[in-house]
């Protein structure tokens, strides 16, 4: 019954959800933030500190943190944790952390890995719902979702809900097929 009500109630309500897109420098982050906004390819250079745009997907509203990736700059990512967990109404929903992987730097899966375990294990993040995007699907010799899955050992993530997805940022492919997943997730306790 509270389910019902909650879906009701999100329904009816314009309800913003924080979104932070970390992941390592030159991943696409920025691209597949402003692919989402304005459905086309915007040169972008490097992110230094954030971006901040907000998405609307079914009348839902995501406020969007895109986050520099370069190494002197993902210590300062927790700084963009707080408040990530929105009291909306009477329902506290589920927040999201999207993590962008470069299919093709085969080099740095440990790295990304290493980073992603450090995000799940920060007390603010303890009830984020995570979408990986396996991104760069275009390029010849990239990684598919399975291979960075296995890398990443997404398997053994149990405490937060995660869903791994293929994608191209120039393009778009696969881009709707996240969202629809982090819509999916509105309500879910």
């Amino acid at each position: 019954m509270g389910l019902i009500f909650a879906k009701l109630w999100s329904f009816f309500c314009n309800q913003e959800h924080k979104v932070i897109i970390v992941g390592l420098d030159n991943a696409g982050k920025t691209t597949i933030l402003y692919q989402f906004l304005m459905n086309e390819v915007v040169h972008t250079s490097p992110t230094i500190g954030s971006n901040v745009e907000e998405i609307v997907v079914k009348n839902t509203h995501f406020l969007m943190w895109d986050i520099g990736g370069q190494e002197s700059l993902r210590s300062s990512w927790n700084t963009y944790y707080s408040n990530t967990e929105l009291l909306v109404q009477p329902f506290s929903f589920p927040q999201f952390i999207i993590l962008v992987v470069d299919s093709i730097d085969r080099e740095r899966l440990t790295l990304t890995r290493e980073e992603l375990y450090r995000m799940l294990a920060h007390e603010d993040l303890r009830k984020a719902a995570v979408l990986i995007f396996a991104n760069k699907q275009d390029m010849k010799g990239c990684m598919t979702a399975a291979e960075i899955s296995k890398s990443l050992t997404l398997s053994s993530i149990k405490d937060h809900p995660w869903h791994i997805q293929s994608c191209c940022a120039l393009t778009g492919e696969g881009l709707c097929q996240g969202l629809e997943w982090m819509t999916s997730r509105i309500g879910v306790s």
